[in-house]
């Protein structure tokens, strides 16, 4: 069964320190509730072509992945592809500003691919839920610079 989610979330930060910190796959641990490490396999510069190998925790089971930045547009757009690993699969996020003073993000996670579980999408979709809503709260309650 393919997997096709997407998830959103406004979080009550500027977009540009939302995409800097969601974009670089060193911080996953810290917000992704099923990803246990992450290790370059490039450079860590988020950049189209640098590879990081993820250890995720899924359905019971220890997934190890490699994904590719395919495409990056800093503060817009990542999309990262999973080379190898149990499942074919396809992450995008964006950001865009939101409201009147752009002082908040609205941001979007998006998995693609193809999971071979029936349960996969709605376990997708609840991880993902939390997945943003722990990136919220640590994003919020981050230190923002005196204007």
């Amino acid at each position: 069964m393919a997997v096709d989610v997407l998830t959103e979330i406004v979080i009550d930060a500027p977009a540009d320190e939302v995409a800097a910190y969601a974009a670089d796959p060193s911080n996953a641990p810290e917000w992704y509730v099923n990803i246990v490490s992450v290790a370059w396999r490039t450079p860590a510069v988020v950049e189209v072509g640098a590879r990081a190998d993820f250890v995720a925790r899924f359905l019971g089971r220890r997934l190890v992945y490699t994904y590719e930045i395919t495409a990056y547009e800093p503060g817009r757009r990542l999309v990262m592809r999973a080379t190898g690993g149990p499942y074919p699969m396809e992450t995008t996020y964006t950001w865009e500003p939101y409201g009147t003073d752009a002082s908040r993000t609205r941001m979007t996670l998006r998995n693609r691919g193809g999971a071979g579980h029936r349960f996969a999408a709605p376990a997708v979709r609840r991880a993902n839920r939390k997945d943003l809503a722990l990136l919220k709260s640590l994003m919020e309650k981050r230190p923002r610079p005196e204007a």
